[in-house]
């Protein structure tokens, strides 16, 4: 990375590098799930081999960025979290959302693709069904404590912070921007595309055999998003699945990105005078 792309890139507060590795071959790109944040990923991002890099992404509204408003859409997520990504794209760039990260990953892979024509190398999609069977929910329209509800029934990182009456009032706006961005996806005028619109990239599906939020048919779904090779991936366990399979995980991810360098499976990832 040039000097003047790592200024650029380190100015962003989009952008998290928990462990830096200038010698890496490619970089992860990290979307975290409705109510989450950019260090849900940092034991993974210390996991991978020296040859993948991860950057987690931290949307507004949480943690240090806490005093900015929430964004209410995916396409908004999609659009903070490209530009900020732009000046990283002089290495080659994969994907790995987790349930609402997964669409915003999915938009910003679809906008790499249009706006620069680079095709990441691989987009991992975790804990969410393809858009074209999205569930119609809404929780977002539920009181607080509806809301807290459903964050504590899906047992994710950090739900045990409702727990604090002054934590409630932090948390809250983020997790309903969330939850009305993912809810209200398919409103959005980001149509699914057709199929000679379909992403060129590998595509990956990574579910919990017990997640309530999706099963293993809809994750399967994703193939019908992409031109390019498709795999299916279940563990045991439900919508967190990645915490206590982590080993798992980061061996099917990491082993998947490094088989795709060896064998160049990817027509065009990289491109190092993006500004």
């Amino acid at each position: 990375m040039t000097t003047r792309h790592a200024e650029t890139a380190a100015s962003s507060p989009w952008i998290r590098r928990f462990h830096p590795r200038p010698g890496a071959a490619v970089r992860l790109v990290c979307l975290p799930h409705a109510g989450g944040s950019a260090s849900f990923f940092h034991r993974l991002s210390g996991d991978l081999p020296p040859d993948i890099e991860a950057l987690a992404i931290q949307y507004p509204g949480r943690q240090d960025r806490y005093v900015e408003p929430p964004l209410r859409s995916i396409g908004e997520l999609a659009d903070g979290a490209y530009e900020a990504l732009v000046p990283w794209a002089d290495l080659p760039l994969a994907f790995l959302g987790h349930s609402m990260g997964s669409a915003v990953a999915y938009e910003v892979v679809r906008r790499f693709e249009r706006r620069k024509g680079l095709v990441a190398t691989a987009f991992f999609a975790s804990g969410h069904g393809a858009p074209t069977v999205n569930r119609s929910e809404s929780v977002h329209l539920r009181d607080d404590a509806g809301v807290i509800a459903e964050v504590r029934g899906l047992g994710g990182p950090g739900a045990e912070a409702f727990d604090e009456p002054d934590l409630v009032s932090l948390l809250l706006p983020a997790v309903r921007a969330d939850y009305r961005a993912i809810e209200t996806y398919m409103e959005e005028p980001t149509p699914v595309p057709a199929p000679a619109d379909r992403l060129r990239c590998p595509l990956v599906a990574l579910v919990g055999d017990a997640d309530p939020k999706v099963t293993p048919d809809e994750a399967r779904a994703w193939a019908e998003m992409t031109r390019g090779a498709f795999s299916l991936h279940v563990f045991p366990g439900d919508h967190f699945y990645l915490t206590p399979e982590h080993d798992r995980v980061v061996s099917t991810v990491a082993g998947s990105l490094l088989e795709l360098l060896r064998t160049d499976g990817v027509d065009g990832a990289a491109a190092p005078d993006l500004v």
